[in-house]
């Protein structure tokens, strides 16, 4: 492993210890598969979880970023034995109130660990984050275990068939993963409620252990890019997300008709280099409709800026997923932690000191903007 190209994903810079483990429920796809991260205890030995958790994934994002499976090889090697700098399996740190829980949801061509930066530091902040891997073919790929011999159903990452319309395709797949995202949420109701909910991964952490933990009046839905999207529209179908957080969010598989239906608040956290005037235009229409609508950019970021491939050194990393930011990354992740947790804070009625940091909602700051001044045209 070449020093060169490691990962140094960075800790979580709250108070709390952040423990990870996987969770899958159901032997369909219409299961769950999702990636917790959550407040832990100390453990003596505790062992760190792989950041790309098996060669699969490896071959999913050669296929998905390059459309070139050789460069499997190449990413396994340079990125293979990073690890996530958490607690697998790590004991739940008990919460006299409950942690509130963020359903997260990630973009095109992702899957559950490749924003674990952003998980990990909303954990160690007193936040349980569940990180969806979502079964509509836009994950680069993911799976699933048959109910007869626990056998593994892979579900490829699909890309647009010829000669139908994106926008449908992506539709159809915009309105399962926002189903996704509220099926999490039953789960943890369940959870909660007592109901036994069994682990098909067999980890050696007991899912009762949330039961009076977590708070599912303070629930929230996140995503990155198509997961912003997908969050947007889980504040329709499911009332109880008491408000969305959009990093970077492609607009463009909402129809218009929904906007409108938009009841709750969302913080759109845009990078530099992304966005077109198409999709701010969109997200304007939900902050005329709602004062507490946020949208912010963070300068020198690109659209990457916002997973952990921000954390990847090396020339290798820039060949396969494009240009880098000039905002160093552990400062862009700070600044936008800062502006979600001053939007929770509001939002959720936190009792925490996140409210320090509201001027970022108002796009006052360093290395931030209002509103998405510099999108691209669609040249």
């Amino acid at each position: 492993m070449g020093g060169m190209l490691a990962l140094a994903l960075p800790p979580g810079k709250g108070p709390h210890l952040v423990g990870c483990t996987d969770v899958m429920v159901g032997h369909t796809q219409q299961g769950l598969f999702l990636r917790l991260f959550y407040p832990c205890l100390p453990q003596a030995g505790a062992a760190q979880p792989l950041w790309i958790p098996r060669s699969e994934y490896c071959g999913g994002l050669a296929d998905f970023a390059l459309g070139r499976r050789w460069c499997s090889a190449l990413i396994s090697i340079a990125v293979g034995s990073c690890r996530v700098p958490v607690s697998w399996n790590g004991p739940l740190k008990p919460h006299s109130h409950g942690y509130p829980l963020v359903i997260f949801s990630h973009g095109l061509g992702a899957f559950r660990t490749l924003y674990s930066s952003v998980c990990t530091e909303l954990a160690s902040w007193g936040f349980v984050v569940a990180a969806l891997e979502h079964r509509d073919h836009s994950a680069a790929t993911t799976y699933f275990c048959t109910a007869e011999d626990g056998r593994e159903e892979w579900i490829p990452f699909q890309q647009v068939p010829p000669g139908q319309k994106e926008f449908y395709f992506r539709n159809k797949q915009v309105h399962q993963r926002a189903e996704e995202c509220v099926r999490a949420l039953r789960l943890f109701t369940d959870i909660a409620s007592g109901k036994s909910v069994p682990n098909l991964l067999c980890q050696d952490l007991d899912l009762s252990m949330l039961k009076d933990n977590i708070d599912l009046t303070k629930v929230v839905v996140m995503g990155h890019s198509f997961g912003g999207v997908t969050a947007v529209l889980a504040l329709v179908k499911e009332p109880r997300f008491r408000c969305a957080v959009a990093l970077d969010a492609w607009m463009f598989p909402l129809e218009n008709v929904l906007y409108p239906e938009v009841p709750k608040p969302v913080l759109f956290i845009n990078t530099e280099k992304f966005q077109t005037p198409e999709g701010v235009a969109k997200m304007k229409r939900l902050s005329s409709r709602n004062s507490q609508t946020k949208i912010i950019t963070v300068l020198g970021t690109v659209h990457e800026s916002q997973t952990d491939f921000a954390f990847l050194p090396g020339k290798l990393i820039s060949l396969i997923f494009g240009a880098r930011g000039t905002l160093n990354p552990h400062k862009a992740l700070t600044i936008t932690i800062q502006a979600v947790l001053a939007f929770l804070q509001r939002h959720l009625n936190l009792e925490e000191e996140f409210h320090q940091w509201d001027d970022l909602l108002e796009g006052v700051g360093d290395s931030v903007v209002p509103e998405a001044p510099f999108c691209r045209s669609n040249l």
